[in-house]
Formats: structure tokens, sequence, C-alpha cells
């Protein structure tokens, strides 16, 4: 039940990437508009867009590299494409503190480097992590569906320990790199994720003795090719299947439907490339993502919430009071670390303490199954957004107070520290959904799909990115059309209105909840 060496390794390597992408994201949009003279919403917006992209990325890069390549060439590759980009963006920062460009010239540059970095990431973290998991063994090659078996558990085990890993890098990425990037200048501050990364591909090539490393089945390129022939062959099928003769359409029925989809049994399944354990029919594979779809859309709401942190949240402690003593400032960017501090404390007791009282409940050896995982998650997040609003509410009373009695002030005399609870309520979260998403999208997928399995895992978050944007320019244009002076994403702190957008995020989320918990219940009475 242990996590073996290899798969320590590449927890530390995983931690050492998310050090380099959190090094630039969580304060991306202070750079966006301390440097480059962007509003508020615009920056959030394209803070959004861009972490959008970059999560949705992985579900063509992971199909591609599922089909073509093999896991271990996609990492490398990609990590270089991943390095060129934060070199390019040092680059840019660098240059753009000796001679300042144009706006339109910086914008074009920085958003090249930014989506350089996308692509490289695209195929490195799906491929790793689903490379990382190949390293437990035991696996059948088959979707794991079963909560009390040990390859299962294993498998939580992993996922578990491996978003721990991502959160320690988190952690060191937020906390340092935005401190460094507010006080030493934003050229240092992009470099040392650079370096970082470099300093990772170093430790995966020394790794290469540990691995084990699974023969790739689709690296001749016929199994995209395959699952594309299969569904325009069903479809003809289906249209001409009054001229078929009957024992023809019974053979399509056979095939499509009476065989087990789970059947371990290699002769029974015609897979992508012949005989193979790993092997599984194309059309039946694509029900197997189908099926997947309606948790995915449930989620993005969640994803809409694990977006605020590096917008809107950042903003927030910009306008509070961040002083410690009489000289320190702390950098509203350095709060997101809360988030990831509340995991690394809380996630040893989650195994520890949560699991083994739940156990006695449930009668589960998981304590409880993947589902009511995410369900509790989510469920967390609904609060921290509704103490956010709460919160962001007292700070606009205070800072209508100081109005009244012609104080102004960029900020207002209320403790960053209040923005505490929401943090730790969403890092508590994440703890539940994030982990239980990894496992839930990884194992729900054949063998042959794990990469692409991840990569729906992130394409939630990604999507949930692009919503973000939209639903900000949509309110953005309602409100600031509604006959009021100022929107609810005003420039001015003061005269926003962030406390209405979390009610809003909080109620829309509390919806999806509601339709997870009926779905769930209704698959649960189907079985």
């Amino acid at each position: 039940m242990g996590i073996n060496k290899p798969c320590i390794l590449l927890m530390v390597i995983s931690g050492m990437e998310r050090f380099a992408f959190k090094g630039v994201a969580s304060n991306l949009v202070t750079y966006l508009t301390d440097v480059m003279k962007m509003s508020n919403s615009s920056a959030a917006k394209t803070v959004n867009s861009w972490v959008g992209f970059t999560s949705m990325l992985p579900l063509i890069v992971a199909t591609l590299a599922d089909s073509y390549l093999d896991k271990y060439s996609t990492i490398l590759a990609s990590a270089v494409l991943y390095v060129v980009g934060l070199s390019a963006l040092t680059s840019t920062a660098i240059r753009w503190s000796w001679n300042p460009m144009n706006k339109i010239s910086s914008f074009s540059s920085l958003s090249w480097c930014l989506y350089m970095i996308s692509l490289g990431q695209g195929g490195y973290n799906p491929s790793l992590q689903a490379f990382g998991a190949e390293q437990l063994g035991d696996d059948d090659g088959l979707p794991c569906t079963n909560n009390n078996d040990p390859s299962s558990n294993k498998k939580s085990l992993f996922f578990q320990w491996w978003y721990f890993g991502v959160c320690c890098g988190s952690l060191l990425g937020v906390s340092i790199m935005s401190y460094i990037q507010d006080t030493l200048g934003w050229g240092l501050g992009f470099a040392i994720p650079a370096i970082a990364m470099v300093a990772s591909i170093a430790m995966f090539l020394c790794g290469n003795r540990f691995y084990t490393r699974k023969q790739e089945r689709n690296i001749d390129g016929k199994s995209f090719e395959e699952i594309v022939h299969a569904v325009k062959a069903t479809i003809s099928k289906m249209i001409n299947r009054r001229n078929k003769p009957i024992r023809d359409y019974n053979v399509v029925e056979l095939e499509l439907q009476e065989k087990a989809l789970h059947s371990r049994d290699p002769d029974a399944v015609e897979g992508f490339g012949g005989d193979s354990d790993e092997s599984i029919h194309p059309v039946r594979a694509a029900k197997m993502v189908l099926h997947l779809l309606p948790v995915w859309v449930m989620l993005l709401m969640f994803a809409v919430i694990f977006q605020q942190p590096a917008t809107f949240f950042t903003k927030q402690g910009m306008a509070m009071r961040r002083n410690i003593g009489s000289k320190f400032k702390i950098p509203p960017a350095a709060l997101q670390s809360a988030i990831t501090v509340s995991i690394i404390i809380l996630m040893p007791l989650y195994d520890t303490c949560f699991i083994p009282l739940v156990r006695v409940l449930t009668k589960n050896e998981k304590g409880i199954t993947v589902m009511q995982r995410i369900g509790i998650g989510m469920f967390l997040s609904v609060i921290a957004m509704v103490i956010a609003a709460l919160t962001e509410r007292k700070r606009l009373e205070i800072s209508k107070e100081m109005v009244l009695f012609e104080s102004k002030s960029e900020s207002v005399p209320f403790s960053i520290f209040w923005l505490l609870p929401q943090y730790i309520l969403l890092g508590i979260s994440d703890i539940f959904t994030v982990v239980g998403m990894q496992e839930f999208f990884y194992s729900e997928v054949p063998v042959r799909m794990r990469t692409t399995g991840i990569a729906l895992y992130t394409s939630v978050f990604g999507v949930g990115s692009f919503l973000s944007a939209i639903l900000i320019s949509l309110i953005d244009y309602v409100t600031s059309s509604s006959g009021s002076q100022n929107g609810w994403f005003s420039d001015d702190m003061n005269e926003a209105r962030l406390d209405k957008y979390y009610w809003f995020l909080a109620l829309s989320s509390a919806i999806s909840l509601l339709t997870f918990v009926i779905y769930c219940s209704f698959l649960k009475s189907r079985t």
C-alpha cells in the first residue's frame, strides 16, 4: 500500500513544476495592473482566460500523446517548451524595466510568452501524473470502480499525496515569489521559476534507472484514427439500419451492448491495436468518456470559485491594511499560501483522523466514496464564498465610514488577515474535491486513456476559467450600464461591489451542488 521511490521522486518534480507555475500565475494580476496598467476587470479576465487556456490545452495534447507518443517523451518535449516560455517571459520583464515598450507591443510579447508556457504545461502535467501513477504497478488496465479494492485504495493514496506535493510547491511559489516580485523586481521574480523548471528536468532525467516504463501500444498513431473510423461506422450502420440483414444488425448489437464493459478477457474485446489486456473497443471507450460529462459539467462552478484567490481575492487584499510592524507589508498574493498551508497541515489528518472516524459510520474501507468526497468539498466552497461576501461587505462599511470622516486612503483600517477564513476553507475544500476529481477522472477511463483522464480533470478548471471571464464580462456590462456610475468591478475598490459577486457565486455553486447530489442519488438508485 506504500508509495515507492519513483512515485516520491515524481511527486517532488511535480512540486517543482507547481512552484514555477504558481510563481508566475499567483501574482500575474498585480503585474498586469501595476506594470502593464490594465484595469481590474481586464486584468482578471486576462488571467482567467490564460489559466483557462492552460487548463484546457491538456485535453488536446493528452489525446494526441495517448495516440501518437509515449508519456516519457511527451514529458521531456513539453518540459523544454515550458522552459522556453518561462525564459522568454523573464527576458520580456527585464527588457520592460530597462526600456518600456508601447502597450500593444508589450502585451503581445507577454501573451506569446504566457501561451508558450501553456503549450508546455499542456503535455507536461497530465503525462507526468499518469506516468507517476504507472509506477504503482498492479494495474489491470481497466477502470477501477470498486471502492474496497486494494488497487483503488492505493490509487487514492497516490493522488492524495501527489496533491500534497503539488501544494508544497505551490506554497513556496505563492509565498516566496510574490514577495520577490513585489520588492526585488519582476525580472528576478520570473527568472527563479525558469531555473526551478530546468532543475526539475535534470531531476527527472536522473531517475531514469528507477522508472517502470510500460510498453506503449498507441505510438503507431492508429488508435486516434480507429476512434474516428469507429464512430463513422457506427453512424453509418444506424442510418442504413433498415437496409441491413437482421443477422448483421444483431452482430453490431452484440459488439456494442452485450460484451462486458470491464471484461478482463483480451479475446472478448476488440482493442485499439491487437491482442492486449489493455485493449478496449473505441466506441465503448468513447462511451466511457461521455458518461463522465454530467459530473464534469456540475463541477464547473467549483472551478469558477477556484479562480478567485488569484484574481479578486488578491485585489481585495490590496485594499486592506497589510502592515506587520512599521516597515513590512504582506504581498496580497502571498495570502494564497493560506490555501496550501491548510492543505499541507490537514492532509495527513484526513488519513489519520477523518477516515478512521467515518469508516465506523459508513462501513467503507475508504471511509467515503469518491463522489461523497467531491460533494463535501463543493459544500465547503459554497461556505467559503458566503464568508468572503460577508468579509467584503464589512470592508465596504468601514470604507464608507472613512468617507464620512473625510479620511481618504487606498486601503481601509481592516486587517488583511480577515481574509484567512475564506482562504482556509477553500484549502480544505480542495483536499476533498480536487483530490476526488483526480481519482475519479483517472480511474473511470481505460488504461490507454489515463493521460486523457487527467486532462479531463484539468479541463474542468480550464472551462471554469473561461466561464469566470465570461461571467465577469457579462456582470460588468450589466452593472456598469444599469444607471450606476460604477459596476461591481470598479477600479476603485471602495466603489466596487465584490460582495454581490461573491453572493452570486455562492448561489450558483449551491445550485450545482444540489444538482450533483440529485444526480448521485439517481445513479445509486439504478445500481
